[in-house]
């Protein structure tokens, strides 16, 4: 089976020709016509949609797909190079048996350099293809010329220091991200990511914090990922555990130990030997196992309810938990004791409406892979980004999810409008406060005003003149105020 990969570009699917009102085949229809493929994937990014979609009508033969980038600057080397890592692990495990051809026609210079580095690499395991422009064929200059580079051809794009960087768990961090399916650009959210590359090597235990929904279990994921601990990956639920089985379910049992145990069952810390488990929702397990949980942290051994001895285990302990634990601990809820033992490493993970910035890429993230399911592609509208984009979102990523999910199936188009997400709407904290003796009205509105503009960088990644639209202001304000107080006033 053939495979290409390719870009689209501003002369896809149809470039004028030397004749005045005619057109000729752009340069992925030059490179379909000129070679047989089984295949054709088309990278777009949200701007070249129109002539992706117009691209996908006018190729006939090979099967058509459409995958799109969220690259808000195509001349980002990193951010391409991140992009087409996460696509092409996708790609590879769909059609892990094809033959792959990637074309260097259509997309920007930089989008060209990045096939190059993967390919030469080996990263990507694929043929280069270029499509010459017409007036450039000749009998020795075919349309299409196979090209096969290696890193010989450019070491120094190549440093030494990256192979010897490949047991670093921060140079394995953006392979780990694709494998668990973490989206991260928000440089809030990068920062937890990097650390929990850090902690990753290290056997201590970790507390992951974080409001419902914002993916507390593949950050525990991404740090099992990077260790390279030789077990399995175990999740557990505490707040899912009827609290007369939280012990046997932890710990084990054997065959008549209590009413109800017909059979021996391992427990969870055993089957995570030499593996990682999360402990998730921890705030939920009742204080008796509290106590049986600190003496295995303490330790490493565990006793399965009705054995006659103990026995060793392996296991690191991520722990999770959407509750303040030092207000459970004040409370008499929580054991302090067991509180300072899970928390020498603690990872807060920011909720969604806290990294803006990010969401238009994880939704088209979770479009593309809901799509797969589905005949139909569907896509999303300008509208329906606008309401991801501003919805406040308190169920953060897994609720954005369902709503997507929802959307997919039941579009009544393959495009997907803001009505079509179906969001209730959400009370926010942003109502006027109830003027009271010592209120400042001045400094309320500096405040408002200083927040509004920070949401609005946030929103356009830091373009004062994007911004400054939004505001409905000018961006010579924008610069003015951050002048401002960058110098203190």
């Amino acid at each position: 089976m053939k495979v290409l990969i390719t870009f689209t570009g501003s002369n896809d699917p149809y470039s004028r020709s030397q004749v005045q009102g005619e057109e000729q085949a752009g340069p992925v229809l030059s490179l379909v016509a000129a070679r047989e493929f089984d295949r054709v994937i088309l990278l777009s990014t949200p701007k070249m949609a129109g002539i992706t979609d117009e691209t996908a009508a006018a190729i006939t033969g090979p099967a058509v797909s459409v995958r799109t980038l969220v690259l808000p600057d195509p001349t980002d080397y990193l951010a391409i190079l991140r992009e087409l890592r996460r696509e092409w692990s996708e790609i590879r495990e769909q059609h892990f048996d094809a033959e792959f051809f990637v074309a260097t026609a259509s997309g920007t210079p930089q989008m060209h350099a990045c096939w190059f580095l993967l390919t030469a690499s080996g990263e990507i395991p694929a043929t280069l293809l270029q499509v010459r422009p017409p007036n450039y064929v000749t009998k020795d200059l075919p349309v299409v010329t196979e090209t096969v580079p290696s890193a010989s051809d450019f070491p120094r794009v190549l440093p030494n220091r990256m192979v010897a960087a490949e047991d670093d768990p921060l140079f394995l961090l953006d392979s780990a991200l694709e494998s668990v399916g973490l989206v991260v650009q928000h440089a809030a959210m990068r920062s937890v990511a990097e650390s929990a590359a850090h902690v990753a090597p290290v056997a201590t235990t970790v507390l992951l914090l974080g409001e419902t929904g914002t993916g507390k279990e593949m950050f525990a994921q991404l740090i099992h990922t990077l260790s390279k601990r030789r077990g399995r990956f175990v999740a557990l639920n505490c707040g899912a555990i009827p609290s007369e089985l939280v012990e046997s379910t932890l710990f084990g049992h054997v065959k008549g130990s209590f009413t109800g145990a017909v059979s021996n069952q391992t427990g969870k810390f055993e089957q995570a030997h030499e593996g990682t488990l999360l402990l998730d929702e921890i705030g939920e397990l009742p204080l008796t196992a509290q106590v049986k949980l600190l003496r295995v942290l303490q330790d490493q051994t565990i006793e399965p309810i009705g054995a006659n001895g103990s026995r060793k285990v392996d296991v690191r302990v991520i722990a999770a938990t959407n509750r303040n634990l030092l207000e459970e601990v004040k409370n008499k809820r929580f054991r302090e004791d067991l509180y300072y033992r899970l928390c020498p490493i603690t990872l807060k993970i920011p909720p969604l409406r806290e990294r803006r910035s990010e969401i238009t890429r994880i939704a088209v993230y979770l479009l593309d892979r809901l799509n797969r399911n589905f005949r139909r592609q569907r896509r999303f509208s300008p509208d329906a980004l606008r309401r991801l984009t501003t919805y406040p979102w308190p169920g953060n990523v897994r609720q954005m999810e369902g709503a997507i999910s929802r959307a997919v199936i039941l579009a009544a188009t393959d495009l997907i409008h803001a009505a079509d997400l179906d969001l209730a709407e959400v009370e926010t904290s942003s109502h006027l406060p109830q003027p009271h003796e010592g209120f400042q009205m001045d400094a309320f509105l500096s405040e408002a005003r200083e927040t509004l503009i920070d949401q609005a960088l946030e929103l356009s990644n830091g373009n004062q003149s994007q911004a400054a639209r939004l505001l409905g202001t000018s961006a010579q304000n924008i610069s003015k105020f951050l002048k401002t107080r960058s110098n203190g006033g």
